[in-house]
């Protein structure tokens, strides 16, 4: 069968799954399409010919004949959406952040388990990248034995002028708060936040660069630079350090160049090209396992609470700049 997907939000994210499904994915068709700005829709539908129906509310279109609905909107608008499409038994691709509070997660969380199986895929794609999968099966097989730290970066040339020193958090950091648990498999434990010497790259009211440096249940010790205006490119770096040995995330291949008496390698300066074939194979496994089997595989509303009480105490620790401890609820068995 065809998969039909409603989008609840055709901003830029929104355009670029839509493009995915119409474009470049199998077995699923967009159909349906809201958002705040309705005319946004029209444009969406005249540039990828969908023939899409506009429905004026969320609530309307996860009513409709939808299998599954792609979360697209702004952050603050997604946990009632998602929440709507749980209860109604649809199927929902919701990008990060799944809720803006670990409450509105919860509540997700307490709606999924009354349905009795699992309905929502939160949008880490990081752990759909090839480099990455290489690093979580070299931790599987023990590669280099029990980790014992972890030294990480995320590297942006620039940022927008609203950025500011949160988001170092909630656009930046929560992307390593996902896939190093993932990793890791291992629970947080309390996090604090560094500020080095200000870059004179960076808008008066945003501190950058920031070092969050984060404790795991089992003692893991992990780095993370957050520097957001590093001017050269767009940079991620992973090291996780063992027993016996040390493992690196790959670099992204480019040619080698010599010339001029120098030798030299393109570095990227998008994040949407070093992480375009992670999200490519993120959303068909999304649409794979809803059309084949019914049972989501990818990131759950569990991990989506996590990141949010983790990010949330990494805030915290910004402005206090004490440890701040990190307290999860237990896992419930629904999500083993």
């Amino acid at each position: 069968m065809t998969l039909k997907i409603g989008v609840v939000g055709t901003g830029a994210i929104g355009r670029e799954h839509i493009d995915r499904v119409t474009n470049k994915l199998a077995g699923a068709k967009i159909v349906a399409l809201t958002d705040v700005f309705l005319d946004a829709c029209k444009q969406v539908n005249e540039q990828f010919d969908l023939n899409a129906t506009i429905y004026p509310t969320d609530t309307e279109l996860i009513a409709s004949d939808v299998d599954a609905i792609f979360v697209t909107s702004f952050g603050g608008a997604h946990a009632e959406t998602v929440l709507q499409a749980v209860n109604a038994g649809k199927f929902v691709f919701c990008e990060k952040p799944l809720a803006t509070t670990a409450e509105d997660c919860k509540r997700i969380i307490e709606a999924e388990m009354k349905h009795g199986s699992r309905l929502v895929q939160v949008g880490f794609m990081r752990r759909y990248d090839a480099g990455y999968k290489q690093l979580k099966r070299a931790m599987e097989n023990h590669l280099i034995g029990t980790p014992l730290m972890l030294k990480c970066a995320h590297r942006n040339p620039t940022v927008a002028e609203n950025y500011t020193t949160d988001m170092a958090v909630t656009d930046t950091l929560i992307h390593e708060i996902d896939c190093l648990h993932w990793l890791l498999e291992d629970d947080y434990k309390n996090v604090q936040a560094y500020f080095p010497r200000q870059t004179s790259h960076a808008r008066v009211y945003l501190q950058d660069p920031q070092i969050f440096m984060l404790e795991t249940k089992k003692g893991v010790v992990i780095s993370v630079e957050v520097f957001v205006n590093c001017v050269y490119g767009y940079d991620i770096q992973c090291e996780i350090i063992g027993e016996e040995g040390i493992i690196k995330l790959p670099e992204v291949p480019s040619i080698t160049v010599r010339k001029e008496e120098q030798l030299s390698q393109a570095i990227l300066n998008d994040w949407k090209e070093r992480f375009v074939a992670a999200y490519d194979v993120e959303i068909q496994d999304f649409i794979d396992c809803v059309r084949k089997s019914k049972k989501l595989t990818g990131p759950s509303s569990w991990d989506g609470y996590i990141a949010s009480v983790t990010a949330d105490a990494c805030v915290k620790a910004q402005t206090s700049g004490q440890k701040e401890p990190i307290i999860l609820q237990d896992k419930p068995a629904f999500y083993a």
